[in-house]
């Protein structure tokens, strides 16, 4: 990688002018603590692991949501949902190396697609505003809870009353904490589009917090339909160009879809980026 733009990334990283966007590539390398099994975060790992370690029907094993469907048709939400509370919320895991890189650079705005808390634990003792996506919620337009952090615990706020000069972690596929919530099934994903499209799933503050912002695609593949879409809306109003994705032998999708988001493909994999700026720092 240039080391021109890797000083550039890791300057907008900590002045918060880019937003670091996290997949599920950034916990390839976390295992349990008890066990040394891996952490399921693909699409792929988590239809596995929900099922037993056996695949599912072919039609089932394209995407997490179509899966996911499945069973709750069959089982209940709740089983889907008691299925990601043990995976995240339960086991104890090791860190990834990309959460402890960025815990060093301590960036105001995170925005994490993986439903697991190591995001949220590397801001446990500071204040700081966290925003968990939700499907399928009676009385309320929104979809998502919004909590502030006192550096102790977490309680749930109105988004009128945030302070948006605290950091902001957004889990728009849910998490195991404070309280568990999901997207996670086809229809909650139907829902959480249609109304992520409507601007209903997205607080007001970082709306505005948003505009101009580039953004730093890390672990992130885009051949999944459900992933490329929220990605789409999350990052409407960014700068133009409107960013960089951190992707090893990107296929002919994913580079269409970058191209038609202005994001910029940086064929590299995410130890060159954690291990070049570790050495600069060390150098500098």
């Amino acid at each position: 990688m240039d080391s021109q733009l890797r000083m550039q990334l890791l300057a907008g990283l900590k002045d918060g002018s880019i937003v670091p966007y996290l997949g599920p590539g950034v916990l390839a390398d976390v295992v349990s603590q008890s066990s040394g099994e891996p952490m399921p975060a693909t699409s792929d790992q988590l239809i596995l692991a929900m099922n037993g370690g056996k695949p599912m029907a072919a039609k089932l094993m394209y995407e997490f949501p179509r899966a996911a469907m499945n069973v709750e048709f069959k089982r209940g939400r709740a089983a889907v949902t008691r299925f990601l509370d043990t995976t995240y919320g339960a086991t104890q895991w090791s860190r990834s190396a990309v959460h402890e890189w960025l815990q060093s650079i301590d960036p105001p705005y995170v925005i994490d697609i993986n439903r697991d808390r190591q995001l949220i634990d590397s801001y446990a003792g500071r204040p700081h505003l966290l925003i968990v996506g939700c499907a399928r919620l009676g009385g309320s337009d929104y979809r998502f809870k919004l909590y502030v952090h006192d550096s102790a615990n977490y309680r749930e706020i109105a988004p009128e009353h945030a302070d948006p000069s605290l950091p902001v972690l957004f889990k728009p596929m849910g998490a195991p904490a404070p309280k568990p919530c999901y997207i996670a099934s086809d229809a909650d994903y139907v829902d959480y589009l249609t109304e992520l499209m409507g601007g209903f799933a997205v607080p007001a503050f970082v709306k505005a917090r948003r505009r101009d912002k580039r953004y730093l695609l890390l672990g992130m593949r885009l051949s999944r339909d459900s992933e490329r879409m929220v990605l789409a809306d999350l990052i409407y109003g960014a700068a133009s160009p409107a960013g960089w994705a951190l992707i090893e032998q990107a296929n002919d999708k994913e580079r269409r879809f970058l191209k038609k988001l202005g994001i910029e493909l940086i064929e590299a994999d995410l130890q060159e980026l954690l291990s070049e700026t570790t050495a600069d720092a060390a150098a500098g």
